[in-house]
């Protein structure tokens, strides 16, 4: 039990540590442009201690789980005094308060990109999208064994080898099997296991697609009775001998390369999760009233921060820092979303204002005021009810009906 609340609160100083990051981040970049900024703090609530460096005053809160960064003059309703107003953000170009805006997200890619570049030279990166890549060709294959795929030191002569035979090589992509796309090793396997005899394969190899025959073997092997799932049985199933990479290594210099392919998928695959998140929150909801949960719901920070403990407690340091870079690419892509109060809603707005400032140009007028942020305030406040609603909700299934680590 200690071992996960350690586990936890690890998690949790992360989340912290990355939240004062990105405010830092909104700090770095307005203090390069010559922006004032009043104060940078971490936490909310009662100041535990602050000071006074320049003319910013750094400090912490009770409460660390947020934090701010006060830019004199971030919108044009701001109130600013007379010896901040000629260096208050709003007087600044539309692209330097762009960048201001996008730093916050910037420090989260970052420190996620950091977190996986470690994990790559170190503890290798996991293959997150199952592909069909093999990492090892077995000598034989054997009957009633194993369910799975190796290499037999025992092997006898003459028996079978499919993969070694067709020519199969460490490192190849299996692409399709008897012209049957497979773009996981799942899927590798289920083509496999109806076949016998000779089979087109088509591999990937240095950037070129290969075509083999492959003389699948058929092999019985003990699978689970569905009838009686702590019993198995013996099939007959198709196979070729091949184990398939669950995860990459590197070294320190290769692991730059596979860290900025492996995070370019990371944040597809973050970006396609946060398109489905409105369909996902059904389950969310029939989760607390006793139905099972599903691993693919969105979790709070509580339940993130379990999911890290019950990592930390089973020995997987590999989950732990891989939901961490997943959770820091999850904020800086949701922080970008053109909705207020988020940093990408007042980007939303400043190029607003710059687009319509050149229609007004073209027609020969003079550029509008700034935007009427009181005028926005429905709408945003209908964002923030929403927004809490969600959050209380993903709260309340991590406490009623949590998403446990399953081996």
């Amino acid at each position: 039990m200690l071992v996960y609340i350690l586990g936890v609160a690890l998690f949790a100083l992360g989340i912290c540590v990355s939240v004062a990051l990105h405010e830092a981040g909104h700090m770095v970049a307005a203090k390069a442009f010559g922006m004032k900024v009043r104060r940078y703090f971490v936490g909310f609530g009662p100041t535990i201690f602050s000071f006074r460096k320049g003319e910013t005053e750094y400090g912490m809160k009770w409460l660390p789980f947020g934090g701010f960064c006060d830019i004199a003059g971030m919108t044009a309703l701001d109130e600013t005094t007379e010896d901040e107003r000629p260096r208050a953000m709003y007087r600044y170009k539309t692209w330097k308060r762009t960048v201001v805006m996008v730093a916050g997200s910037f420090t989260h890619f970052v420190l996620g990109f950091f977190i996986l570049y470690l994990m790559a030279f170190s503890m290798g990166l996991p293959n997150m999208f199952g592909t069909p890549e093999v990492s090892q060709v077995s000598n034989c294959v054997q009957d009633a064994r194993t369910n799975q795929e190796y290499t037999d030191p025992t092997c006898q002569p003459g028996a079978p080898a499919p993969a070694r035979d067709g020519g199969i090589q460490h490192g190849d992509v299996i692409m399709s099997v008897n012209g049957q796309e497979t773009a996981t090793y799942t899927d590798v396997v289920a083509a496999v296991e109806n076949l016998s005899g000779p089979t087109q394969f088509e591999v990937q190899r240095g950037g070129e697609i290969v075509p083999l025959t492959v003389d699948v073997e058929q092999v019985t092997r003990p699978v689970s009775d569905p009838d009686n799932p702590e019993q198995t049985r013996l099939v007959e199933i198709g196979s070729i001998g091949v184990t398939f990479a669950n995860r990459w290594d590197y070294t320190a210099v290769s692991a730059v390369g596979g860290t900025l392919t492996f995070t370019g998928d990371l944040m597809v695959e973050t970006g396609k999760r946060l398109i489905e998140l409105p369909q996902r929150v059904p389950a969310v909801v029939e989760s607390i009233f006793g139905a099972e949960r599903d691993p693919n719901t969105p979790v709070s920070v509580v339940g993130a921060s379990r999911i890290g403990g019950e990592a930390v407690q089973q020995g997987l340091w590999e989950l732990f820092l891989f939901l961490l870079a997943s959770l820091n690419f999850f904020v800086g892509i949701f922080n970008l979303l053109p909705l207020l109060p988020l940093d990408g809603g007042h980007i939303a707005v400043v190029w607003y204002e710059k687009v319509r400032d050149w229609f007004r140009k073209l027609r020969g007028k003079a550029a509008g005021g700034p935007v009427d942020y009181t005028k926005l305030n429905s709408v945003t406040m209908v964002i923030v009810v929403i927004g809490g609603a969600f959050v209380l909700l993903t709260i309340t299934a991590d406490i009623v009906n949590p998403i446990r680590i399953t081996q």
